[in-house]
């Protein structure tokens, strides 16, 4: 493990919804990496918008702030909050989350404090938000060139679209994962899951991550394997109810699960499918390639970045087909992609390798300043 900075810098991370991560990415991010800044003597404060007894979490500050729960207004106001609070306390260097918070990363600047922005994926493609929306997101766009001192992107295919559609630099740092399997099998057994029986699929329960793609297309399948589909969403409901419409008993659909027992799932599936269409680079696939699971993704750009060869593209067309491969696939083939994919995680996305780049970065603003 690499040395902190010395001295030890003081680091606050605005934008997310705060640790313990219990909702998407970015929540994963803040915990895994300020986990390990903590770990490197480095001061790291979490800004958090669930209330929680203690202010202290594996080594990180949590400083917990109102918002006002809408799916328009939630993170802005919060972020909003955020940053009058980080105005008037002592820290070297700010992360925020999320390019749609760009606005408000100019006003730490005026007081001295230097700003890094990591603005994921082009978040106005997503499907639940409407036009006023989808502007707001665009233009941030364009701010996230102009207000922070460094622009972060997580993927190549990001960090070019900032290049060719804005003529600005960025730096790339993937999301990192966690390599190999958990013994423990807790969570599976619970959810009524065999190990190596169960096709898994993670994510947010929204129209643009394709849980329901993946429910109608295991029902047409002809397999004993069953099909877990985790995740929640706090503004889908009616989406969220559409995917629930099924009366296949192969399908279990227990919500959103986190920390261990998400671990196991990863752990133990037969095969990981990765039906998200928007953003970078998706934590919950490099992290299913990192358990060493074999992998099946929709074939987008940002996907095959992090997939490529390790993993089976798929489109909403051909997905019956590719299900019925895997079933089909010899289990040496089998094994040979469990085993490149988390080769190809152990060689890219390691969190200790994010963490060195992050620290560079912070570094190198705080000397700047």
């Amino acid at each position: 493990m690499p040395p902190a900075a010395k001295p030890p810098l003081r680091i606050a991370i605005l934008g997310t919804r705060g640790i313990p991560a219990r909702y998407g990415g970015f929540e994963t991010f803040a915990e895994e990496l300020g986990v390990r800044l903590a770990e490197r003597g480095h001061r790291v404060t979490v800004y958090c918008r669930e209330s929680h007894d203690e202010t202290e979490y594996r080594g990180m500050r949590r400083v917990t702030l109102p918002t006002l729960r809408h799916k328009y207004t939630d993170t802005i106001v919060h972020t909003f909050l955020s940053t009058l609070h980080v105005l008037f306390h002592r820290q070297d260097v700010l992360l925020y989350c999320n390019a749609a918070n760009a606005v408000f990363t100019w006003m730490p600047r005026l007081f001295g404090k230097p700003v890094a922005l990591n603005v994921d994926g082009l978040e106005r493609n997503r499907k639940k938000w409407n036009r006023a929306a989808k502007t707001w997101y665009r233009v941030s766009e364009k701010l996230s060139t102009w207000f922070p001192n460094v622009i972060v992107t997580d993927a190549r295919q990001i960090q070019e679209y900032y290049r060719e559609t804005y003529a600005a630099g960025s730096v790339m740092i993937p999301y990192g994962a966690e390599l190999g399997k958990l013994d423990s099998d807790g969570q599976v057994r619970a959810l009524g899951l065999e190990r190596g029986r169960y096709f898994l699929y993670v994510s947010r329960m929204e129209p643009e991550n394709n849980a329901l793609l993946v429910r109608e297309a295991f029902e047409k399948v002809d397999t004993t394997l069953k099909l877990a589909l985790i995740g929640d969403a706090p503004y889908a409901q009616e989406y969220i109810a559409r995917v629930r419409d099924t009366r296949d008993p192969r399908i279990v659909m227990p919500g959103a699960v986190y920390g261990q027992g998400y671990r196991e799932l990863g752990s133990h599936c037969f095969a990981y499918i990765h039906a998200t269409e928007v953003g970078g680079t998706h934590p919950a696939l490099i992290e299913a390639m990192g358990r060493g699971a074999l992998t099946l993704y929709l074939d987008t750009p940002e996907n095959a970045e992090v997939a490529g060869e390790a993993g089976i593209a798929f489109t909403p067309h051909n997905l019956v087909e590719r299900l019925r491969e895997v079933l089909e696939m010899s289990e040496a083939e089998r094994g040979r992609l469990r085993r490149l994919a988390e080769a190809h995680v152990r060689e890219r996305y390691s969190w200790q390798a994010v963490t060195d780049a992050y620290e560079r970065v912070f570094a190198a603003l705080a000397a700047a300043r």
